[in-house]
């Protein structure tokens, strides 16, 4: 993990952000995407991931962009509001170098502070173990499987979810939003 920054991503930053992800479209399984979105879609989803007052991060060794981590709301009704849903992509080359655990304790950090009180992961397909693993290091639980919920490269996939308080979690009633 040494050498790693975290921080705010910035719009300079969605580029790279693009790359890597295009990257995950096309050869695995980490996102049930098809096609990779072009630079203004994914200028968009980050603008649309502040829009809501929640963190779009990027972790970074000397200038290089190695991941990118953000929440999102975990489902559009009004009872959700305290419920936001983890996404983070790593550069294929990064994997296993500590990008993604050096960004997920930060932006569940930034998601307690906003008074979030549930953060969920919903991970593309069973084998991804690396994260799994990851979320389970930050205190997630498996809460559930969805079994061949997607179909990719010619073959059924599943979806893992897992879960995680954040703050005081479901022992006190929310702060007013």
């Amino acid at each position: 993990m040494s050498g790693l920054l975290v921080r705010a991503s910035t719009e300079a930053d969605v580029a790279r952000c693009a790359e890597i992800y295009c990257h995950h479209v096309l050869y695995g399984t980490a996102s049930f995407e098809v096609d990779p979105p072009d630079l203004a879609e994914m200028k968009r989803r980050r603008a649309a991931v502040l829009d809501l007052g929640l963190p779009h991060l990027v972790a970074e060794r000397d200038g290089r962009v190695l991941g990118y981590a953000y929440a999102g709301k975990w489902r559009p009704r009004p009872a959700y509001a305290f419920s936001v849903e983890d996404s983070i992509y790593i550069d294929s080359e990064a994997v296993g170098q500590g990008v993604g655990k050096a960004l997920l304790p930060v932006l569940i950090e930034q998601c307690a502070i906003l008074g979030k009180r549930q953060m969920v992961a919903v991970i593309g397909d069973s084998a991804q173990t690396p994260s799994i693993r990851l979320h389970a290091s930050c205190g997630f639980e498996m809460v559930g499987t969805l079994k061949s919920i997607g179909f990719k490269f010619g073959r059924w996939l599943d979806s893992v979810l897992m879960q995680r308080p954040l703050g005081p979690g479901d022992t006190l009633p929310p702060e007013k939003s």
